[in-house]
């Protein structure tokens, strides 16, 4: 676990910010996803393919567009924090909704296209692997199934997606360093 990682999950426990819910961290600097209770405590930790363009901020309006229109500078993982639940896309596949409004999820890795090698770049040690996703959140497919979704399970939870080009005290309004 990160340092600011670390840092971030003692913020959380300590302000109580995540209200008694479950809550993960997205931790974009070391492409890497972590899960915890309630209470606090770390259910486990799996890589993550991210969005391909480095910032903490949706383009305005990016929801709502086709996937044939964005850019690839438009490709972000925003930062922020997020209250997430459970869904069903459009196939009818379970999903977690991170940020509905600007269309961003974190789901199971999806390996329609073999020419994006997306479970290669899961194991790849190289962080720029993983950078491809439109913005939503992969994660492989046993992690989602084993801790992602039994942690969301019947409840909300809050998913903190820790910013890559500004501060965490920028982005979460209450952030404290606890040590």
């Amino acid at each position: 676990m990160s340092q600011a990682a670390r840092d971030t999950a003692n913020w959380v426990v300590d302000s109580g910010d995540n209200l008694g819910m479950p809550f993960i961290i997205i931790d974009k600097a070391q492409a890497r996803v972590l899960v915890f209770n309630a209470k606090g405590q770390l259910g486990g930790t799996a890589p993550a393919l991210l969005g391909l363009a480095i910032g903490d901020d949706s383009v305005p309006g990016i929801g709502d567009r086709k996937l044939s229109s964005i850019r690839p500078d438009e490709r972000t993982t925003p930062a922020g924090r997020f209250v997430a639940s459970l869904a069903r896309n459009l196939k009818g596949e379970e999903i977690l909704w991170v940020d509905y409004k600007n269309a961003i999820a974190m789901h199971p890795v999806v390996t329609s296209n073999p020419k994006e090698r997306r479970t290669e770049r899961l194991a790849s040690s190289n962080i720029q692997d993983k950078r491809i996703s439109y913005g939503c959140i992969n994660v492989p497919a046993d992690f989602y199934r084993k801790l992602v979704s039994p942690a969301f399970s019947g409840t909300s939870g809050v998913v903190y997606v820790l910013p890559e080009t500004r501060s965490n005290m920028s982005v979460f309004a209450s952030y404290y360093e606890v040590r």
